[in-house]
């Protein structure tokens, strides 16, 4: 389990401080999400907040269609992101603002209500889980409150939570798509990969393949390994949501040992992306 739900009030101080900060024109400065621009990420921050509030605490559910596979939930969700996000383009930041700051409390709380052993709503299909228990839901919107602030951030030149206090839980969970990532590898039992992240804040965290699936493990002797791959702390954010891939950042990471199973491995996506 990871206990990271007493982030969220941190967090969304820091959000609140650095959007007060914006001069107007800052908030039209485009960012690494592609198609948006700072206040459009902005406006996706409070839909997750008003989403969470009236879908999990209120049980308010939109009809949604036949949901079959992976793509057809990604689309669903994207289709709901763009709606949101063109809709709030008639909101001016200040109400933004206001909207966030009056959301962010009550969505906090809800979440530090929840049992964490309890059983989520929905289950975090990046990670390969078809049924999740609520600290992991949690641990899940914790990456998108980060990863979303840290896009503004990128975009503006004001960084803040590119910290261990902050950014080291953000790999902790981002971490648990690595053994769905690897799970069609061809490799042999036993087999060792350690995910090293450097810079900023450093971490490393390894996956083994046990004969069926592979699993984070936290030790092993060193000759054990065969494939290490080390990602640069300000790239593997990008890189794990998807905002940039391998070509983008290749100069970035450096792969040793089984190239083939260390593509694999930066391939992993830690969102639904």
């Amino acid at each position: 389990m990871i206990d990271i739900v007493h982030k969220f009030p941190e967090l969304d101080a820091k959000l609140i401080e650095l959007l007060q900060s914006l001069e107007q024109e800052e908030w039209n400065k485009p960012t690494v999400a592609k198609l948006w621009a700072v206040k459009d990420v902005a406006a996706h921050l409070l839909d997750g907040n008003i989403r969470i509030l009236s879908g999990l605490r209120d049980h308010h559910h939109l009809e949604s269609p036949e949901i079959n596979s992976y793509q057809d939930l990604l689309d669903f969700l994207n289709h709901l992101n763009a709606e949101w996000v063109q809709s709030m383009k008639r909101v001016s930041p200040e109400m933004l603002l206001d909207l966030l700051e009056h959301t962010g409390k009550p969505y906090c709380d809800y979440y530090a209500s929840l049992d964490p052993f309890g059983k989520a709503l929905y289950p975090v299909a990046w990670a390969g889980e078809n049924e999740s228990k609520n600290w992991m839901h949690i641990a899940r919107d914790y990456t998108e409150k980060f990863l979303h602030q840290q896009q503004i951030r990128d975009a503006v030149g004001k960084q803040g939570i590119m910290s261990e206090e902050y950014f080291l839980p953000f790999l902790e969970v981002c971490m648990y798509a690595l053994p769905h990532a690897l799970r069609n590898a061809a490799v042999v039992k036993g087999s060792v990969l350690k995910m090293s992240i450097v810079g900023e804040v450093n971490g490393e965290w390894l996956v083994r393949f046990n004969g069926e699936i592979w699993e984070l493990i936290d030790s092993i002797p060193v000759q054990s390994i065969k494939t290490e791959v080390t990602i640069d702390s300000y790239a593997s954010w990008k890189l794990f949501s998807k905002s940039l891939r391998y070509a983008d950042l290749k100069d970035k990471i450096e792969i040793k040992g089984d190239i083939e199973l260390g593509r694999i491995a930066v391939d992993m996506v830690s969102f639904m992306a």
